[in-house]
């Protein structure tokens, strides 16, 4: 016997009518590649969006279909994620911070029909359209007036090409399992494979990422993603935000400490979100002009491991909680947040911070498993490391046509999870912890040493701006870590004291052999650190013998 409940689809058009019939209208504040700030509400995002569907449906642009953008956060960006996905084609968020070479790859591999860019990003068109015979117009994201040129391309105007569309255009009821976004993970190894979300886990993922004791967002917050939306579609806020009605700001292409500073109070923003890179820009920008918070209340932090002094700085120098969560492209992306349960209410502020630097609890519909070399399932006692698996409703299943083949481990009861390439522990409530990428952490000895924790006591140093572990071959040992250093302005802290600073931190056989500093750590298209390019530039680096 089955239910006798209204069978209706998850899809993303209805996040977009929710937000029209109930919070029609709430504001949506971007600031443009103009340098204007533009304004409107949900109901107008609505309007434009049917408009852009229509426009793309006369075109000849069908379902499943893909439309690649290159594009900073803003509200025309926003009407492409709702006009395409919502009329059944594929929304394909690009990287612009990735080479050109490699975007024309990801272009072609996905099949993009037309692509939409920011002006911005004008040479990046210039340099992959002879390589995108595919793509069959280029639409600016700019004013009729602003409509750039590139000889030998055929520009089309987004809002000239949004006027050939209508506003009656009804929002198709789709299968809720129809493809409606694709994002290609980072490709630090080999080319990136394409993470192809459904209507149904997209709509998922956006109820849960709502949860109090996930984001938490609502319809009194103001809510400004600094995560791109080309970055696993910013979280999903672009989702959630018109799911709950919470009032939304977007940065554009200023990403710099002090523009976020002026449009977060500007704005009366209480809810941001994006990697630690962005914040140590906010946080050198504030601290050194005085400044303080007068709405921020919370953000979230993800992307890369936050270091607990990043924590500790947002909520001892300016009342703000972080979120310190965890997830990937391929889990769409959230998986896990650290929020406090009632029983470490009582418990001291020196515990509790403890349990808030771990990457945190599973949010309902994702489930985490640790296993050793040999597929053991691991205890969760806290302390045990193993590789992560994650399995749930928006969880890859498999790569965008069958890259890789299956990516999927089984049980003995056939049941499928997705390896992270993460090493991890969980602890007796639950709550799990990064301690490395499975390809960075340090086997010495034939013991793991974490290079995240030695990451994230360096940079509590005020001598030190930046920090990376990497191992290094060792006669004895294996491998030793290595600890390369970017010095804070103005400093100069040297390797006794760097070293010295961890006694009493760790186990005294995870200190670093040697320090090594350099001008810059390279950084990859997300924000994380590059340890591929590190262990590249230190292959032959020889450790002073003990």
């Amino acid at each position: 016997m089955q239910g006798l409940m209204m069978d209706m689809p998850l899809l993303v058009s209805s996040i977009l009518e929710h937000a029209t019939r109930h919070h029609g209208s709430v504001e949506i504040v971007s600031r443009r590649v103009e340098g204007d700030l533009h304004r409107y509400t949900y109901a107008d995002l609505n309007q434009r969006a049917r408009r852009l569907a229509s426009a793309f449906t006369r075109l000849g642009v069908g379902v499943g279909d893909r439309i690649g953008t290159l594009a900073w956060n803003g509200y025309r960006h926003l009407e492409i994620y709702y006009g395409v996905g919502g009329m059944g084609a594929v929304v394909h968020t690009i990287n612009p911070r990735l080479h050109p070479e490699q975007i024309a790859w990801i272009v072609n591999h996905a099949g993009d029909t037309h692509l939409a860019f920011d002006i911005s990003f004008l040479p990046i068109i210039q340099a992959i359209a002879p390589r995108c015979p595919g793509v069959q117009s280029w639409i600016a994201l700019v004013d009729a007036e602003r409509q750039p040129t590139i000889p030998g391309v055929d520009l089309v105007n987004y809002e000239e090409f949004l006027a050939t569309g209508t506003t009656d255009f009804h929002w198709p009821e789709l299968d809720e399992r129809t493809a409606v976004g694709l994002c290609y993970t980072s490709g630090t190894t080999g080319n990136p494979k394409g993470v192809m979300y459904a209507h149904r886990s997209t709509v998922l993922h956006a109820y849960a990422a709502a949860l109090p004791d996930s984001i938490g967002a609502s319809a009194r917050d103001t809510v400004l993603p600094v995560v791109p939306m080309f970055h696993v579609n910013a979280w999903g806020l672009p989702y959630l935000c018109p799911l709950v009605g919470a009032r939304l700001v977007f940065p554009g292409p200023s990403l710099d400490g002090k523009s976020l500073y002026e449009l977060f109070e500007a704005e009366r923003v209480t809810f941001s979100a994006g990697v630690p890179t962005i914040w140590q820009g906010l946080l050198a920008h504030v601290r050194s002009n005085g400044l303080k918070f007068s709405t921020l209340q919370r953000t979230l932090i993800g992307g890369s491991a936050c270091p607990p002094s990043m924590i500790d700085a947002f909520r001892d120098e300016f009342g703000v909680d972080v979120i310190h969560g965890w997830g990937m492209t391929e889990l769409s992306p959230l998986g896990t947040l650290s929020r406090l349960q009632f029983k470490h209410l009582d418990l001291d502020p020196a515990a509790q911070r403890r349990i808030l630097a771990k990457q945190g609890h599973v949010i309902f519909g994702i489930d985490l498993k640790i296993v050793s070399d040999e597929g053991q399932e691991l205890p969760w006692d806290g302390t045990t490391q193993g590789e992560l698996l994650a399995r749930g409703p928006w969880v890859i299943r498999e790569y965008f046509r069958g890259e890789g083949g299956d990516p999927l481990v089984y049980d003995a009861d056939g049941t499928g999870w997705f390896p992270t390439g993460d090493v991890a522990t969980i602890d007796p409530d639950g709550y799990m912890q990064i301690t490395d990428r499975s390809k960075d952490v340090i086997k010495s000895g034939g013991e793991w040493i974490s290079t995240i924790d030695l990451e994230n006591l360096a940079v509590a140093h005020p001598g030190v701006a930046q920090a990376a572990v990497i191992g290094v071959a060792h006669p004895k040992w294996d491998e030793r870590p290595l600890l390369i250093v970017v010095r804070a302005p103005g400093t100069e802290v040297t390797r006794e004291e760097l070293l010295a600073y961890y006694e009493g931190k760790i186990a005294s056989w995870w200190t670093p052999n040697d320090v090594q500093f350099v001008d810059a750590i390279p950084l990859g298209a997300t924000g994380k650190i590059l340890k591929t390019k590190l262990r590249e530039q230190f292959r032959d680096y020889v450790l002073p013998s003990e």
